[in-house]
């Protein structure tokens, strides 16, 4: 089947779709999470093929744990369906509203894009999450996943249409699209009018060849080049616990630190102590000329400070002032998840004034730039862009508004 019949009938059930209650949402969000879990063995079996031929291929450790699913993650993806089903319904709330001087009655509600397509490179688990809440935000999904996730992909697409259509709802809400050429994502970018809007998560390039060769209005996630600042006066205690978490607690997220910036008052004192437990937990520093000087640290080159390393590499850079740090995330930051490490108010409030990201963390990890650490449930992504929506992109910011004029025969 084309693409474009396929986002045709996925406008046909977002029309049905659009026009569901909560309770009937929330009913097949409910029924697709107890089928995932059921249906565990076969989706294992299914991505098995997929990590097979990903090591054959020679896909990076890091992109192979993306790609990898277990009952455990699985049961994690039903947790998010299940998380949905307990959040409010988005759709028909009243953003805002009033009654004109004229009498008119104003109202501002939120209502479903309609017809959502979702390209996303590895990460099966993306699936389900995507379907899950576009479904509760009464949008149809087409969902192209990368080639390296064919057999996974497939597997859970057919688990949750079968849910979705058992309770009641259009099936063609959740569609998978054809990863076995390019053809279907240069289709998908080309659906205008049939397609309402385009979300590409994946690496840079992806998201550029969409945000520049799309037709389809296009909300843009980016990468994650995430820095953590240790300040003058942060508490070291607290910073190596940060810097660990945000760096070792999963590599191949977006959210994790890929640069450490030092102030150059902790450089004898609080630098060697993180670079040894950095290096004691198996990353590689790739530091600057005032880090290179210690033991087992790599000389960073310029590409190093631009890398989203996605594995256990860090590039460490010591900064005279908390000036510095800013200056330097805004040369090499991707505008994603920026942290500082201090007991300073002013420096915290200077910091989260002067850097552009969609996220700044206080004295936390950057691993908590997360739709289900934020209590949003599952997300669709997190956009790093200044219209519509910016930051881990919940149930609100996968609806738009129509206003709802209510007269008692008003004329002009």
């Amino acid at each position: 089947m084309s693409v474009l019949q396929q986002a045709a009938d996925a406008r046909i059930a977002a029309i049905d779709l659009a026009s569901a209650i909560r309770s009937e949402k929330d009913a097949a969000l409910l029924l697709m999470a107890s089928r995932l879990v059921e249906r565990a063995d076969d989706i294992v079996t299914a991505n098995a093929v997929d990590v097979e031929n990903a090591r054959t291929s020679g896909l990076s450790e890091s992109m192979i744990d993306r790609l990898s699913l277990t009952t455990d993650r699985i049961t994690a993806m039903a947790d998010g369906l299940r998380q949905l089903a307990a959040l409010p319904d988005p759709v028909g709330d009243v953003i805002r509203g009033s009654t004109l001087a004229n009498g008119l009655e104003l109202r501002q509600i939120r209502v479903p894009f309609g017809v959502v397509g979702i390209i996303y490179e590895g990460r099966p688990n993306v699936t389900a999450d995507a379907a899950g809440i576009c479904l509760k935000s009464g949008n149809a999904v087409l969902l192209r996943g990368s080639g390296s996730a064919m057999s996974s992909n497939a597997a859970i697409v057919s688990v949750l249409r079968k849910a979705v259509a058992d309770a009641g709802l259009p099936a063609d809400a959740i569609q998978l699209l054809d990863a076995s050429s390019r053809d279907s994502v240069k289709e998908l970018m080309r659906a205008r009018g049939l397609v309402d809007v385009l979300i590409p998560r994946g690496g840079a390039s992806l998201i550029r060849t969409v945000v520049e060769e799309s037709t389809v209005p296009v909300i843009e996630t980016g990468v994650g080049n995430c820095h953590v600042y240790v300040d003058e006066a942060a508490d070291l205690e607290k910073a190596l616990a940060v810097v660990l978490n945000s760096k070792t607690q999963r590599l191949s997220t977006c959210n994790t630190a890929e640069t450490l910036l030092v102030n150059a008052t902790l450089a004898e004192t609080f630098l060697p102590l993180v670079v040894e437990e950095l290096i004691n937990a198996g990353v590689t520093i790739h530091g600057d000329p005032r880090v290179a000087t210690l033991d087992g640290v790599v000389p960073a080159t310029d590409e190093d400070w631009d890398k989203e390393y996605l594995s256990a590499d860090i590039a460490v850079a010591v900064v005279d002032t908390l000036e510095d740090a800013l200056d330097h995330i805004r040369r090499h930051g991707t505008g994603h998840t920026e942290a500082i490490v201090s007991e300073n108010v002013t420096a915290t409030r200077r910091f989260t004034a002067g850097v552009d990201a969609a996220a700044v963390m206080i004295n936390a990890s950057t691993r908590f730039t997360d739709g289900g650490e934020f209590g949003f449930g599952a997300e669709i992504g997190i956009s790093t862009q200044k219209l519509h929506a910016r930051g881990p992109m919940g149930l609100p910011e996968l609806t738009s508004t129509k206003y709802v004029v209510t007269g008692n025969g008003h004329t002009r």
